[in-house]
């Protein structure tokens, strides 16, 4: 019984009341004017609904008083914006003329049923007689009394069923459009890729800078040579101190979603992922062809990372082989290759030997977005990295 009645103890199903009253006040009102004519507010509606800011209003309203606990959602079912096509605008018209009547019907069902069971009551009680429009009463009886409860269950009926079903009609005709979806989805698409991007940022930038540090830390202390260990607390910290700034560029995308992304590295500041490596105890030899600095900022960024995550794997898989570096600046692409010998060391118990594959992935990734190619693996007894990104 008390989940029967529960829904007299939300407060939706009196908005929704009231949502369905709001209509024939207006109706009322023209009833003054031409009872005869009681038809022509619907027609009024027809020219109104097309009107596009008509159903942002409707929205809006549909939203607070029969849905509110989707207002402001992302995935609301009822949409609160103007009519963008004619399809917007026809339904908004359907949805006047549908809210009008059952509107029309709950006006009754709450006027006359209620009056029905106070005559009803006067019947069973009163020796006078009822001269009700719906029915009348001569001969008052005791037996009347037990048609109240049936009175009220109707009105409880009406007024939760019709709540319900206006509430569907919206979301049916007040619904997102097919253009409207499909700019949600396409906003949810480019969230998940900024994701996708922020956590390959910060496996780049963040694998880097420990991957320098625990091998400097270790090199110091296989080689017990104080010079050495200055040697290489410097390089840890000006590799923290990168790995800092590159932490700070990406919180701040996460912080202020239009920050521009032009503060991230370039290939132009390519020389310090050189010395970093070199300061790894990596052999670096560098190629340089073709004016870097002209390589347009969405691929030099991502050139740049992806060199960072190529010298990463070299220092964390390879230790301190000779490694040759190749960019190359063409008119058409830029070609990074990154080629160290293959050892037989495993990588499995190394600094982070489990995330080669993780890396690759990443460098694929962004080769892909591009529109460029990457290619991973053994080659003529290197290992090689070789990316190709296009420059338009």
């Amino acid at each position: 019984m008390g989940r029967f009645l529960r829904p007299l103890s939300r407060g939706t199903t009196y908005t929704r009341l009231l949502h369905l009253w709001v209509p024939m006040l207006f109706e009322s009102v023209w009833l003054f004017i031409d009872m005869r004519r009681w038809w022509m507010p619907a027609l009024v509606l027809i020219p109104l609904g097309l009107i596009p800011a008509v159903r942002l209003g409707e929205g809006v309203q549909a939203q607070l008083l029969l849905a509110p606990g989707d207002r402001g959602g992302r995935n609301a079912a009822i949409s609160a914006a103007p009519s963008a096509t004619w399809g917007d605008r026809l339904r908004t018209v359907l949805w006047l003329e549908v809210r009008m009547a059952l509107g029309a019907v709950t006006l009754g069902a709450t006027v006359w049923l209620p009056t029905i069971a106070v005559d009803l009551v006067r019947s069973a009680t009163g020796p006078a007689p009822v001269d009700n429009p719906l029915f009348r009463v001569s001969d008052p009886h005791w037996a009347y009394a037990l048609l109240i409860p049936l009175t009220l269950l109707v009105l409880y009926g009406a007024v939760v069923g019709l709540g319900e079903l206006i509430t569907a009609v919206a979301r049916g005709l007040l619904g997102p459009s097919a253009g409207e979806r499909l700019a949600a989805l396409e906003e949810r698409t480019e969230h998940l890729l900024e994701r996708t991007r922020i956590a390959r940022e910060l496996h780049d930038s963040i694998g880097h800078a420990l991957t320098v540090a625990v091998v400097q830390a270790g090199a110091a202390r296989a080689a017990g040579d104080p010079r050495f260990t200055d040697r290489a607390l410097d390089a840890i910290e000006e590799t923290g101190r990168a790995a800092l700034e590159d932490l700070e560029r990406v919180l701040g995308v996460l912080r202020e979603a239009e920050r521009p992304a032009s503060s991230r590295p370039t290939l132009a500041e390519a020389d310090r992922l050189l010395e970093s490596a070199r300061a790894s105890g990596a052999k670096v030899e560098a190629e340089w062809s073709g004016p870097v600095e002209s390589v347009p900022g969405p691929v030099s960024r991502e050139g740049y990372r992806i060199l960072q995550e190529s010298l990463t794997n070299v220092i964390r898989h390879a230790g301190g082989v000779p490694v040759h570096v190749r960019i190359a600046v063409q008119d058409a692409d830029v070609t990074l290759e990154i080629r160290n010998p293959l050892t037989t060391r495993p990588p499995g118990p190394g600094p982070g030997g489990g995330l080669r594959g993780s890396g690759l992935r990443g460098i694929r990734e962004r080769a892909a977005l591009l529109g460029g190619r990457a290619r991973t693996g053994p080659a003529d007894g290197d290992w090689q990295v070789h990316v190709e990104l296009p420059l338009r």
